[in-house]
C-alpha cells in the first residue's frame, strides 16, 4: 500500500505544530528536498499557489494534499510525502474545515505515475476509518502497522 512506500522511501516526519501553514507546507516539503525529489522552486511554488488560489490543497478536513501545478519548476521525479501535526495547521482563520494535521505532498514529472499515486491517495482518504487511525498515528511503526492492517482490504 501506499503509506508502507512512503516509509520505506523515508519520506516522512512528525512535528508537534506550526506558527503558519508556510512553515507546515516547508516542513511537509522537507524529505522530498532531501532526497532531491523536488528542489525549493517548488516549495515557493506551492506557497504563492495558495497564496493565490485559497487552501485549495485542504481536500477534506484535517487533510492537505501540497501540490502546485504539473511541469512546475524544481521537481526531478514523481513522488509522495507524509507528514503528520500534532495540533492543526489553521489555511483560513475561523474555519476548521481547512485546518490540517496530515500533509501528502505530491510532486509530478511521470503524469501517468502521478494519476495512479493520486488515485490511490484518493481511495486511503475515502476510508475515514483508515484517516483516523492516521490522525493518531506517532511513528513510522505506527504507520507500518496501519498500512498492513488495511493492505489486505
Amino acid at each position: 500500500m501506499l503509506i508502507k512506500e512512503i516509509v520505506e522511501k523515508n519520506r516522512v516526519c512528525f512535528r508537534q505544530k506550526f506558527d503558519t501553514w508556510e512553515e507546515a507546507i516547508e516542513a511537509s516539503c522537507q524529505p522530498l528536498i532531501k532526497d532531491k525529489t523536488i528542489e525549493r522552486e517548488y516549495v515557493n511554488s506551492i506557497i504563492e499557489c495558495v497564496k493565490k488560489y485559497g487552501p485549495y490543497i485542504v481536500l477534506i478536513p484535517d487533510v492537505a494534499m501540497p501540490h502546485s501545478q504539473e511541469g512546475a519548476v524544481g521537481v526531478n521525479d514523481t513522488a509522495i510525502s507524509f507528514m503528520k501535526v500534532e495540533e492543526p495547521v489553521h489555511f483560513e482563520e475561523g474555519n476548521p474545515e481547512k485546518d490540517a494535521r496530515i500533509f501528502f505532498v505530491l510532486a509530478s514529472v511521470d503524469h501517468n505515475i502521478h494519476l495512479q499515486n493520486m488515485e490511490k491517495l484518493a481511495t486511503l482518504l475515502m476510508n475515514e476509518e483508515l484517516v483516523g487511525e492516521l490522525l493518531q498515528a506517532r511513528n513510522t511503526e505506527e504507520l507500518l502497522a496501519i498500512d498492513s492492517k488495511y493492505s489486505d482490504e
